[in-house]
């Protein structure tokens, strides 16, 4: 697969296009990467230059390789020895299924086979729904998915996405991508984990509509992370960098970052947990181990990659800034192949919603 990247800087919308986008010439799809304010122009001048092309959009704070900004424009063409779809599943509050039928469409057109096809998605809101619809159509079909929660969008404001330079809120926009010479495949990066002596919990009430998690093991959730790490019930939500919560999945742990203590001692989180799931109070590993190890997995399957293309978890940058290591993490990521990605409020990786992770997609 070919695929071109540009960007910019400039401040005025069509000066900026013009700029990141003169590389481009035949596109087969494109992935739009912008602040807040400049997506539904940027979008709309980019539909009319590419009218054949499939074209989405998704703003916040963005990066190209070892350079990152919330006022950056990123242009990804994908144009060559390629395959793509696009599409929007909307009501995503509501009643997201209603379109899925576009996506089966979609999923039916691209003819997947097995790591060849990936899907990228960016959404509003609502996404433990729109991971249940989607994994109806991706199902059995070899297609991985990764994808981001719009962040950073102003308060009092909708969070909006766009295609083929429409915009749109409370949706998810997606794109297919198959590589027609070559491997798509997906990954995730979690820097947290279960230490040797991690005590299992179960959810014993929750309250889903929420996202709420009322107690465990038939105790306030507050209670039982503050005894289990000596630390005061009001400090619990500030130590979200160093121990989130974790939901055990076999051997696979996904993370739920808990946002706000409620006075009865339950905990806010940004990922919802189910009645008797079992949770892990998780410990924060050696990241740039672990970056290395994904760097070295990327490396062993993809030794000439085209593209990465990447969401990292808001918790992740902050925590990365406040140790100097956001720079660092960057120019290691870059020596794989051109990297872009952006900074998500939350991120889906197949069938799952999870926070504080980096999850990726690499092309051949």
């Amino acid at each position: 697969m070919q695929s071109v990247v540009g960007s910019s800087f400039n401040r005025n919308v069509q000066s900026a296009v013009s700029e990141a986008t003169s590389g481009i010439k035949d596109p087969a799809g494109i992935l739009i990467m912008s602040d807040y304010a400049s997506l539904p122009e940027a979008s709309r001048l980019i539909h009319d230059k590419y009218p054949n092309a499939q074209v989405i959009g998704t703003s916040g704070i963005s990066y190209v390789n070892t350079q990152i900004s919330d006022s950056i424009l990123i242009v990804t063409a994908f144009e060559s020895d390629c395959k793509v779809e696009a599409g929007i599943i909307g009501n995503l509050s509501t009643c997201p299924i209603y379109d899925i039928s576009v996506l089966q469409k979609s999923v039916k057109d691209i003819s997947a086979g097995r790591d060849d096809t990936v899907c990228i998605e960016y959404c509003t809101n609502d996404e433990e729904k729109l991971i249940s619809t989607m994994s109806v159509a991706l199902e059995r079909t070899g297609i991985s998915l990764i994808g981001g929660t719009v962040f950073g969008y102003p308060a009092g404001s909708p969070g909006q996405v766009t295609l083929n330079g429409e915009v749109y809120e409370n949706s998810c926009v997606y794109i297919l991508v198959k590589n027609l010479k070559g491997k798509a495949r997906v990954y995730r990066e979690n820097i947290y984990g279960r230490s040797k002596n991690a005590k299992p919990h179960i959810a014993t009430k929750v309250n889903l509509k929420d996202k709420e998690l009322i107690e465990l093991d038939h105790k306030p959730a507050a209670e039982v992370y503050s005894q289990e790490l000596g630390i005061p019930k009001d400090k619990i939500v500030d130590n979200v960098l160093k121990n989130p919560l974790g939901r055990a999945v076999e051997d696979n742990i996904f993370i739920s970052s808990m946002h706000t203590l409620k006075p009865g001692g339950s905990l806010l989180n940004y990922k919802r947990i189910n009645e008797n799931d079992t949770i892990y109070i998780l410990d924060l590993f050696d990241y740039d181990e672990i970056n290395k190890t994904t760097r070295n997995a990327i490396s062993s399957d993809f030794p000439t990659a085209n593209l990465i293309i990447s969401c990292n978890c808001i918790y992740r940058y902050v925590l990365f800034n406040k140790e100097n290591y956001m720079d660092t993490f960057l120019k290691n990521m870059s020596t794989l192949g051109t990297h872009i990605g952006n900074i998500g409020g939350g991120e889906q990786f197949n069938n799952q919603h999870v926070n504080q992770t980096m999850v990726l997609a690499v092309f051949e």
